[in-house]
């Protein structure tokens, strides 16, 4: 992940059609052979697909000019171009298809699993086998293939995942998904430690929950400030948050707070998930005391608290991380 791109631009272009072909029937005994000109094959298709062991845009930096093959142009004795072959553009989960000039969105592939046909390549030329006529025996006459269309696109990832992480810097949520996953992200005692977004794959209970550490934020993340603003999109698909407080730190009982304020500059919608408010380290001096003043304070939300050290309350958030992932899934079945 040291690679880590998601956003990139790209240029794709679709195949041109081929050439429709002016040729004559030139048999023994058949002098005056009626035209045999076949039709140019159709160019081909740009096709995104999706590939699920991709995680970045990193392959499209690399190569960022996608380009379908030409139909190849038609033959005497009525024999048809092949058609050109098409080019297939993989992408992972969660990307989203832009024009670059405006914005728009073209594709979203967080709610389509599947290959999307973007560009169809142009259609052949007709040969002169198609302008025969009773006044006109012999044709001359043959189209040219049309052209493809090429095309700039911006490639943005939105990462998807179950449980989104969300805290400031040195909050332990690279700790978390350490403790509870493979994902071995950097761990280190001082702030902006994660500088990219990493998943884990939780197993739980004979279930499987992504979780996504994002980079810590700070205040004014919305506005741009520190590393945050690039990875606050991530969390827009996520099914739930979690919130880590450090409750070693001395802001811990305003932490929440100002992570919502946070959230909602970004985005109002991201309010609306579902969460659980997590104080971590509770391992530290006095964390269980503002523990008991966190719940006290934020008592219409769900508050636990963990020590990933000591492994306190870990069994219990991992229950309510499925719970979580399971709620929203029925939800968005539910409502789909």
């Amino acid at each position: 992940m040291n690679n880590f791109a998601d956003e990139t631009l790209i240029e794709v272009a679709s195949g041109n059609g081929g050439n429709g072909c002016i040729a004559f029937r030139r048999e023994k005994f058949v002098p005056h052979g009626g035209p045999s000109g076949g039709d140019g094959g159709r160019g081909g298709n740009v096709v995104f697909i999706v590939k699920n062991n991709l995680r970045t845009l990193s392959h499209l930096r690399y190569q960022q000019k996608f380009k379908a093959e030409n139909g190849h142009d038609g033959e005497g004795s009525e024999r048809f171009g092949r058609n050109g072959a098409d080019i297939v553009v993989p992408v992972p989960p969660g990307a989203v298809l832009k024009e670059d000039a405006t914005g728009k969105i073209i594709h979203d592939f967080g709610k389509s699993q599947d290959s999307f046909l973007f560009l169809k390549g142009g259609n052949g030329g007709w040969g002169n086998v198609h302008f025969k006529s009773s006044v006109n025996q012999a044709p001359r006459k043959a189209l040219s293939g049309k052209s493809g269309e090429t095309v700039r696109l911006r490639v943005e990832l939105q990462i998807i995942a179950d449980i989104g992480f969300v805290g400031f810097p040195n909050a332990g949520k690279s700790s978390l998904l350490d403790r509870f996953t493979n994902a071995r992200p950097k761990i280190a005692a001082y702030p902006f430690t994660t500088k990219i977004p990493n998943l884990g794959v939780m197993r739980f209970d004979d279930r499987d929950v992504i979780l996504a550490d994002i980079p810590g934020l700070i205040e004014g993340a919305a506005g741009g400030a520190g590393l945050g603003i690039r990875f606050l999109k991530h969390i827009a698909r996520t099914t739930a948050l979690a919130f880590l407080i450090d409750l070693s730190d001395e802001r811990y009982i305003d932490a929440f707070d100002i992570l919502k304020a946070e959230l909602s500059g970004f985005s109002s919608a991201l309010l609306k998930k579902k969460r659980v408010i997590i104080g971590t380290k509770l391992d530290t001096e006095g964390a269980a005391e503002r523990l008991i003043e966190l719940k006290r304070r934020y008592n219409n939300e769900e508050v636990t608290g963990i020590s990933v050290f000591s492994g306190e309350g870990i069994k219990e958030l991992g229950e309510e991380f499925i719970r979580l992932a399971v709620n929203n899934c029925a939800q968005t079945e539910k409502t789909a």
